[in-house]
């Protein structure tokens, strides 16, 4: 911090708390969003629910590569904004500083940062989007555990029917069991029982259920008449299903690591179909790190509202041109990936068209005297703004004339 002026340190204060601000706003509400329906799937697929922890600890570097962008964005905006508000952007324009001069340390900011979201996606984010889908196959395939519902017929392992109509101490105390199961031959046996109990055995692939205080009937194709018997204590082994090993890691374009989908690109024994969508997933990271170097002039362009103005509009713009390119890179990636448009220029045609907005924005607000690059648009707003206010005055007056009341009399 040595290096940096004292301006340079103002601005670093100014642009890192509503940084760090938006950052954790944004990666908490997208892992409160997600999380709710993964207490859902977990719980309708039995698993335990510290995996849902696990999972979102996998998510989180796929929302931080969302969220670094628009907290790099809007830090830098609200920091220009506030400067503009204030009025001290004009006195360090009046001392000789150019806004380019000014975005010193948001440039520093956004190449620290961009080089995070590089290696995020890059090389976490695959890892550990693999490791997210793997815990999903566990919970579908019952790797975490048998899958019994209190209350329901439940299959488990294989001609084998459960039901239990309670459930205490975190099941280990269960109370009316029936338990049905059928052989190849085409015996099969009933029993029902007060209470029961899973237990492990040294077997890893076979649990144990032990009922008590039960009655068990025993059928055959051989037999005149089932057999019926009163138990105390009675054990089933029960042949747990085998869980089929998950996938190897690459399953999906999301799953390579960068250097991967590099080497994947220039396999000539791999489809063009799969080179494709390797290059367009390769292009796609590196435009969407790439736009990251342009986000100090665009919030810049955009923080700054006209003289004697306080409209917001350049935070709901900012935000709204970021995510829109987002969606135009995903759109691009896919038309990319089946060949229809080189994925090169697919992905980095849009990229091209977006740096020429935003210098050209740019080059309004720092180069032209009162430029405005969205004039037209704060004009529209404001007209709007009143035209509302307007309505909504028309409709009060309206209401109290109804009532006989004079809008004089009620304004005072």
């Amino acid at each position: 911090m040595k290096f940096l002026t004292a301006t340079d340190r103002y601005i670093f204060r100014l642009v890192m708390l509503p940084l760090l601000a938006t950052l954790a706003i944004a990666a908490s509400l997208l892992l409160l969003d997600k999380m709710l329906n993964l207490f859902d799937f977990v719980a309708a697929e039995g698993g335990p629910v510290s995996v849902v922890w696990r999972m979102l600890a996998n998510l989180v570097p796929e929302y931080l590569s969302l969220g670094i962008p628009i907290g790099l964005l809007l830090g830098i905006l609200l920091a220009f904004r506030r400067l503009a508000t204030s009025s001290e952007l004009d006195i360090f324009r009046a001392v000789g500083m150019s806004y380019f001069r000014l975005l010193r340390v948001p440039f520093m900011f956004a190449m620290v940062l961009a080089a995070i979201n590089f290696a995020i996606v890059g090389f976490i984010q695959p890892s550990s989007r693999y490791l997210y889908e793997e815990l999903r196959f566990e919970l579908r395939s019952g790797a975490f555990g048998a899958k019994v519902r209190v209350g329901e017929f439940n299959n488990v392992g294989k001609n084998l029917t459960v039901r239990i109509d309670e459930s205490r101490d975190n099941g280990n105390a269960l109370s009316g069991l029936f338990v049905f199961a059928q052989s190849k031959s085409g015996q099969t046996i009933a029993v029902t029982a007060e209470h029961g109990q899973f237990l492990r055995t040294d077997d890893p692939d076979t649990i144990l259920l032990r009922l008590e205080k039960g009655t068990l009937v025993h059928d055959a194709p051989s037999y005149e008449s089932p057999r019926v018997l009163s138990f105390t204590s009675h054990d089933i082994p029960i042949p747990l299903p085998k869980i089929e090993n998950f996938r190897t890691r690459g399953g999906k374009d999301r799953e390579y690591l960068i250097t991967e989908l590099i080497q994947i690109g220039g396999d000539a024994q791999k489809s063009t179909l799969d080179r494709n969508r390797a290059w367009a997933n390769f292009h796609f990271r590196l435009v969407e790190v790439a736009m990251m170097l342009l986000l100090p002039l665009l919030a810049l362009a955009l923080a700054i509202p006209p003289k004697r103005s306080t409209s917001a509009l350049g935070v709901f713009l900012s935000i709204v041109m970021v995510v829109t390119y987002h969606k135009v890179n995903e759109y691009a990636e896919g038309v990319g990936g089946m060949g229809i448009v080189d994925p090169f220029i697919a992905l980095w045609l849009p990229f091209l068209i977006f740096t020429a907005l935003i210098l050209w924005m740019y080059h309004i607000i720092a180069h032209v005297p009162g430029g405005q690059p969205i004039g037209a648009l704060e004009v529209f707003a404001t007209k709007a703004g009143k035209w509302t206010k307007r309505l909504f005055r028309f409709g009060r007056k309206s209401r109290l004339a109804t009532l006989g009341m004079p809008a004089s009399s009620a304004e005072t």
